[in-house]
Parts: structure tokens; C-alpha cells; sequence
């Protein structure tokens, strides 16, 4: 038990650490933890050897999954359905054209800019595609758009864009068979019983018995995750889902939602945005830089060309179309799933699956760092007042 202990006393002090810069620099913390695991895992590779970080670990790419399925259906549990009854048309357009613009662009830059075989360009353009809903999520939060109708139509339009991303990539390359089939019935049958049990629950035992909600839920997670896996879909799927049929249910118990942030944020999603930060090869990268930029830029320029002109029939103010834009152009999650599915399938070789992470990663990190230094729509913010001149030049904060 040695082991496991030290290298989780490694991985809290590098979030702890992340935790310290991201205070200081005033950006979002979900970004300076992807930066510190890059950095320490290019570091640890150099001086001690492969491996020795541990990323590879079962346990803790449990860990750093389940951090990823929790800050996913927290997301979901954000958007109220009042709030997307009244955007739809928002959330239906931009999610759209957010993955359709870059899937496209990126497959046919990967095809025939870079020459990658025409089922490897494809499955680039699926990893490409997608939006990050655990940085968004992430920075919401940190931002406290969370609580606005601007944040919750963004955290609307990244689930569109993403389940673009799940449905395209299973038709493309994903086969259909029992599998799915029980995977969907099982899904859809649990969503159908799950706000009634949840209700059941918390009315009986809810103030009685020490965390039962969050016991419950997280059975849900692991259970429907299990079956996702099982089915050769993802455990994040379901796990947005389940977030949206909740959405009511956390509403009118802020108390609970509180007590999972704390969960998910204080010690689950550090794991998996180190862990994302760790897996990118930087000598790879050196060694063929511009495959890395051309892919990189491929992804934000399809993103901005695509949905700046399409959010701004919804958003005049330009902070808010610029902010909005950069949010949708972030990737991570199923970007790096889906290039991981491509390389376990034999889609595309390891140098390209090296690329397309890094792009994803860095895409995850480039769009938020200038939208939160320069294009925050203050006055959005609930009780937030407008800066003053010397704050807008320091950048805006976090806390």
C-alpha cells in the first residue's frame, strides 16, 4: 500500500500546487491543472523514467474517470429545463454548427493537408469536433456564470455539440449491435424512475442518514457508466443525462449540490485534468511541431469561422459573442476519448493519436485562457459590479 499512497500524496500536492498558481495568475484552475500535469509528467519522464507519475494506474484512472462523469453530470444538473425550454432554438443552432464546422474542416485538413488515411482524417475530425464540458463546466462555475441564463445556454449548446460527437463517431466507426440496443433500453428505463426514486429517497432518509443522496446517485453513475462500457459507448453519456432529468431535483436542494461540487472539485476532477495533462508526449511533439499547430489551428479556426456569425444572431454585445465562441472552441473530454478509441481500434497510429491529444489538450487550454483575460461579460454576472480600469488591465479573477 506504499505505493498507491505515494503517488497519491504526488497527485494532491501537484493540485494543491495548481490550486496556488491558479490563485495567483488568476485563470481558471481546471487549466492550470492540465499545464502542471504536462509539466510534471514531462518532467518525471526525463528524469526518472515512464511511468514512475503513475497516470497509467488502474486505480487512479478510475479516479480520474469517475472526476470526469461527476463534473459531467453536474453540468447537467445546471441546465433547468425552464432555461433551455425558452433557448432551445440557441442551444439546438449553436451546438450544431459547433460540431458539424470543425468535424468537417478538420477531417478534410487532416485528409488532405497532412495526408492521413481517409478513415484516420475522419476519426481526427470526430476528436476535433467536440467541446469540453468539463473545462466549461469548470470555468462556470469558477466564474459563477453557472447561475446565469448566458452560462446555462453555453452548457446547453456543449451538450448538442457533443452528443454530435457520440453519435457520429458510433456510426462511423462504433458497430451497432445487442449491445447498444440494451445499452439505450436500459438507459431510457432508469431515466424514466430516477427523479421519482431520487424524491422517494431524499423525503425519507434524505435529512435522516448521513450523504444518502450522493450514495445514490453515485450508484446511478457506476451502474449506467458500467452498462455504457459495457456497450462500447462512454460513462460520461449517461452521466449528463442523468444531470438533466435532476436538473429540478438539485435545484430545490442547493445544499446537496454544494456537498457533490466539493466531492468533484476538492478531490475527483483534479485527478483527471492532471492525469489529461500527463498523457501529452512534449518530446513527440517536438519533434514534428507544425502537425501538432496545423491541427490545433484546424480545430479553434473551424470553431470561431463557424460560430462567431451563428451566435451572434443571439448575442449582439461582442464580449459576449467573443466569450461564448471561445468557451464552444475548447475541447478535452470527448476529444481525447474519442482519439483514444481510434488508437485502441487501430484507426490511427500512436504519433497520430499523440497529435490529436495535444491539440485537444491544448485546445482546452488556449480558447479559456484568452477568454478569461479578455472577454469576460461582467455584467452578466450576478452582483458582480463592472471593473474598474486598473482591473481590467491585472485580468479578471476566479474566486
Amino acid at each position: 500500500m506504499e505505493l498507491p499512497f505515494t503517488i497519491a500524496a504526488l497527485w494532491v500536492g501537484l493540485a494543491v500546487l495548481a490550486t496556488i498558481i491558479a490563485y495567483y495568475l488568476r485563470i481558471s484552475m481546471a487549466l492550470v491543472e492540465i499545464c502542471v500535469g504536462m509539466a510534471a509528467g514531462a518532467a518525471c519522464e526525463y528524469f526518472l523514467g515512464h511511468g514512475i507519475i503513475g497516470a497509467d494506474t488502474e486505480w487512479l484512472r478510475f479516479l480520474a474517470s469517475t472526476g470526469a462523469v461527476l463534473l459531467t453530470f453536474l453540468a447537467g444538473a445546471e441546465l433547468e429545463p425552464a432555461v433551455i425550454r425558452t433557448k432551445w432554438k440557441e442551444v439546438t443552432v449553436i451546438g450544431l454548427i459547433g460540431f458539424t464546422a470543425p468535424f468537417l474542416g478538420c477531417a478534410a485538413l487532416a485528409r488532405y493537408a497532412l495526408g492521413w488515411t481517409p478513415s484516420a482524417s475522419l476519426l481526427a475530425g470526430v476528436a476535433l469536433s467536440t467541446t469540453s464540458m468539463a473545462v466549461v463546466y469548470a470555468v462556470m462555475l469558477e466564474t459563477g456564470f453557472n447561475r446565469t441564463e448566458f452560462g446555462k445556454g453555453i452548457l446547453g449548446a456543449c451538450f448538442v455539440n457533443d452528443l454530435g460527437t457520440v453519435i457520429v463517431l458510433g456510426l462511423l466507426f462504433a458497430p451497432f449491435s445487442y449491445k447498444t440496443i440494451i445499452f439505450i433500453a436500459g438507459t431510457a428505463a432508469a431515466m424514466a424512475v430516477l427523479p421519482f426514486i431520487s424524491k422517494r429517497i431524499t423525503r425519507k432518509y434524505g435529512h435522516r442518514t448521513a450523504a444518502i443522496r450522493a450514495k445514490w446517485i453515485l450508484f446511478v453513475l457506476f451502474g449506467l457508466g458500467a452498462l455504457a462500457i459495457w456497450s462500447g459507448s462512454e460513462a460520461v453519456l449517461p452521466a449528463y443525462i442523468a444531470g438533466i432529468v435532476l436538473a429540478e431535483f438539485a435545484a430545490r436542494d442547493d445544499l446537496w449540490v454544494r456537498r457533490m461540487r466539493t466531492l468533484c472539485i476538492g478531490f475527483l476532477t483534479p485527478f483527471y485534468f492532471l492525469r489529461a495533462g500527463s498523457l501529452v508526449s512534449l518530446p513527440a511533439i517536438a519533434t514534428a511541431p507544425m502537425i501538432f499547430l496545423v491541427l490545433l489551428a484546424g480545430k479553434v479556426a473551424s470553431k470561431i469561422f463557424g460560430l462567431y456569425p451563428v451566435i451572434g444572431l443571439f448575442r449582439r454585445n461582442i464580449d459576449e459573442r467573443w466569450y461564448y465562441t471561445l468557451m464552444m472552441s475548447t475541447g478535452l473530454t470527448f476529444g481525447t476519448i474519442s482519439a483514444l478509441y481510434g488508437f485502441s481500434h487501430g484507426i490511427v497510429t500512436r504519433a497520430q493519436y499523440s497529435f490529436l491529444v495535444a491539440g485537444v489538450i491544448a485546445s482546452a487550454v488556449i480558447p479559456t485562457m484568452i477568454a478569461n483575460l479578455a472577454f469576460i461579460p461582467y455584467s452578466l454576472l450576478p452582483g458582480t459590479p463592472e471593473p474598474t480600469a486598473e482591473e481590467v488591465e491585472e485580468g479578471p479573477g476566479n474566486e
